[in-house]
């Protein structure tokens, strides 16, 4: 039986993560591993909790002693690395926390990993420390065609064919050059987890993705938060004029992704995964309202008065673009879905589960299962 460790996996991408490894490998002992600071919610996770082969492990990352224990323990084959302070206009305000858990908790995880499988008999043979990182490492794209004419096109057309708003992709060697420190921090983590495979020669792999949306995303973020302010007509902040343009992956396409390249990938490489959807904010904004107004049987277009133009943030890049043609040519991987599909799925999620939103808004989630686990 392999032991993995998927770490933030209470998270709204880890639980997604954890969710798929515990059904589809009986064989595996899942560990969830999650300091539930404000984003982790295990009710995110309540389908899979009594699963035999699934294991929920409070703890931060910074914590080296424990996780070494833990390693030793448990045995650990695998590390899949998701837990992230992810925020941008967080990590704006408190660059701190931010250095201390992308930098300073992989690097923690990282040493863990290294002393306890460099002491097996077989040292790395049949281990994995795959980290998740972020297409904002790579900096901002220039947008040359901003009124962003797209030309119809399905998940298999080639890379060309997806351009909507410029001229290029992040692609894998795209050089690094963050703007925030939340993106800063992501680069330095991705860099020591590479330096590790250079110097150590540890199995790592690291993927750079692009915006995800889908169920349990904590309603902090774009999507969650404006389907329920539109829900309870509440103001819709739109930064600047919302012509910033990012690229949209539907999360259960991107556990696909991890799930492949963790099984899959080649050792020391990087993939880079994208929904080849690009989209201004504001025409997401526009289509959220759409949606939300439709399904709750209001009137067409009743809630755009919502939208409000708001200061843009500090060192806010214009236009972000994932090209995903590495893992489609070698691993065979491809989004499922494009993102009117994927935001009618969203919605609909959101609307049906006010409970678990109203849960997390309120703090209620985090009182719940603090007295379930005894934490």
């Amino acid at each position: 039986m392999k032991t993995i460790v998927i770490t933030g996996g209470a998270g709204f991408i880890g639980s997604h993560v954890v969710r798929l490894f515990v059904n589809k490998y009986p064989e595996y002992h899942i560990i969830n591993l999650d300091a539930l600071t404000y984003a982790g919610n295990l009710a995110n996770l309540k389908d899979i909790e009594n699963k035999p082969n699934y294991e929920f492990v409070k703890m931060d990352i910074c914590d080296f002693e424990a996780f070494y224990k833990l390693m030793q323990d448990k045995k650990v084959d695998g590390i899949i690395h998701l837990a992230a302070e992810s925020h941008v206009d967080r990590s704006i305000k408190d660059p701190f926390t931010f250095a201390r858990t992308n930098v300073m908790g992989t690097l923690s995880l990282l040493q863990a990993a290294k002393l306890y499988w460099e002491s097996l008999p077989e040292k790395y043979e049949g281990k994995r420390f795959y980290h998740i990182s972020t297409d904002e490492v790579y900096g901002a794209l220039e947008m040359t065609n901003p009124e962003g004419v797209k030309p119809p096109f399905t998940t298999k057309a080639s890379s060309e064919e997806h351009l909507a708003y410029g001229t290029d992709f992040f692609r894998e060697e795209t050089k690094y050059n963050p703007h925030s420190p939340y993106s800063a921090a992501k680069a330095s983590s991705d860099h020591f987890v590479r330096a590790y495979h250079d110097t150590y020669g540890m199995p790592t792999i690291v993927t750079n993705c692009s915006n995800n949306y889908g169920p349990y995303q904590f309603p902090e973020k774009l999507i969650p938060l404006f389907i329920n302010n539109i829900r309870h007509r509440k103001p819709l902040p739109v930064y600047g004029k919302g012509e910033n343009v990012r690229d949209w992956l539907y999360v259960e396409d991107h556990a696909r992704a991890i799930d492949l390249i963790f099984h899959k990938g080649n050792i020391a490489e990087t993939y880079n995964i994208g929904g080849f959807n690009e989209w201004k904010n504001i025409d997401i904004v526009r289509t959220l309202i759409s949606t939300v107004d439709r399904l709750l049987g209001r009137k067409e277009g009743e809630d755009l008065n919502l939208i409000t133009y708001v200061t843009d943030r500090a060192g806010h890049d214009m236009r972000y673009a994932i090209d995903s043609t590495k893992l489609q040519r070698e691993l065979g991987w491809e989004p499922s879905l494009q993102f009117e599909e994927g935001i009618e799925k969203t919605v609909r999620w959101y609307l049906d589960n006010q409970d678990w939103l109203d849960n997390v808004t309120s703090g209620d989630y985090q009182r719940y299962y603090e007295k379930m686990y005894n934490i």
